[in-house]
């Protein structure tokens, strides 16, 4: 910890917890800004994962603790080959398509464990870390971003599908015209001077989104119609106090192949009554218990709280629908 000063390597606490923890999570903004205790980072299009490593054991956490192992081997590997042993690191799995981060060629691989089959896929994966949480059996989650960043930088050897992070320091705004002109996702905006804060969604951490999407909860679909084959689409819907309140329909964005899929999903979840809060009247729907979530793409709310020109984007195994709120 010789990156330290003296005032940091007090708050440093021995750890007995190297293990899955709960990864700190950002609120979204729609104000660009800039100030000298913040720091910007891009915004990656990919999974979270917690990497978890002691000893010779090396495994990959989700969000709601779901263990990714199987399906990155080639992640497992990479972190096996390094010097640091006894490790807890926050960071995104991410695939390319080109030059930008997609959750959609990501897709391809995240239902996957059999290694054949992850490797006929053709998606090849790289992990970018962003935090570190514990290191070496030391708790870093008390010290400043900044600090825990600099250790971050340091421990590992950055090559191949292991990347790290980086950051700009200041200009926030020109930052986030430049990743909205290339066709990135958008920003995340931390204090440099915040501490980690386990589970919690924090306005220390602050996501500049150049583009409009989350997560939606399924709660059911339509018949396919025509030479359709699967379903015609998707019914979904975010919890509000406790009410899955309906969003609108989801009929864009699927491959031939994903709605075959994607229907046999839903057929094991089929429940006889709607989900939702709300009278919704869709010709043709079949309910299902709310038990999966879908990323979706849209261009904006409208005034009766629906979805306008929403596209599927991918299903998300990372989150907890009972977390799944309207972003705003």
């Amino acid at each position: 910890m010789d990156l330290l000063d003296e005032g940091q390597r007090r708050l440093l606490r021995p750890s007995s917890r190297v293990e899955w923890r709960q990864p700190m999570l950002a609120t979204l903004t729609d104000k660009p800004f800039s100030h000298h205790d913040w720091v910007f980072e891009a915004k990656l299009d990919g999974v979270r994962a917690i990497v978890v490593r002691t000893g010779g054991d090396v495994s990959l956490w989700s969000r709601n603790r779901k263990d990714m192992s199987a399906s990155y081997p080639e992640l497992v590997d990479a972190f096996a080959q390094q010097v640091a042993d006894n490790f807890v690191a926050d960071g995104e799995i991410v695939a390319f398509d080109g030059d930008l981060t997609s959750f959609a060629k990501l897709q391809a691989r995240i239902h996957l464990t059999d290694p054949r089959r992850i490797a006929a896929t053709g998606v090849d994966v790289c992990i970018y870390l962003f935090d570190l949480l514990v290191y070496d059996r030391v708790d870093l989650t008390g010290l400043p971003l900044i600090a825990r960043k600099r250790v971050l930088r340091a421990a590992f050897d950055y090559h191949g599908r292991l990347r790290y992070s980086s950051h700009r320091a200041t200009y926030g705004e020109e930052y986030y015209r430049q990743a909205c002109a290339h066709g990135w996702e958008g920003l995340i905006a931390k204090r440099a001077s915040s501490r980690y804060q386990e589970g919690r969604r924090s306005r220390d951490w602050l996501k500049l989104k150049c583009v409009r999407d989350q997560e939606f909860v399924i709660g059911g679909f339509t018949d396919p119609s025509g030479s359709r084959q699967g379903f015609g689409a998707l019914l979904v819907g975010y919890y509000d106090k406790g009410r899955l309140r309906y969003a609108g329909k989801v009929g864009t964005g699927y491959s031939d192949q994903l709605l075959r899929d994607l229907r046999a999903r839903l057929d094991r979840i089929v429940q006889p009554s709607s989900p939702f809060s709300e009278p919704v009247r869709e010709p043709g729907a079949h309910w299902v218990r709310p038990e999966l979530v879908a990323q979706v793409g849209f261009t904006e709310w409208t005034s009766d709280g629906k979805l306008r020109h929403p596209r599927f984007l991918g299903q998300r195994l990372d989150k907890d629908p009972t977390e799944v709120v309207r972003e705003t």
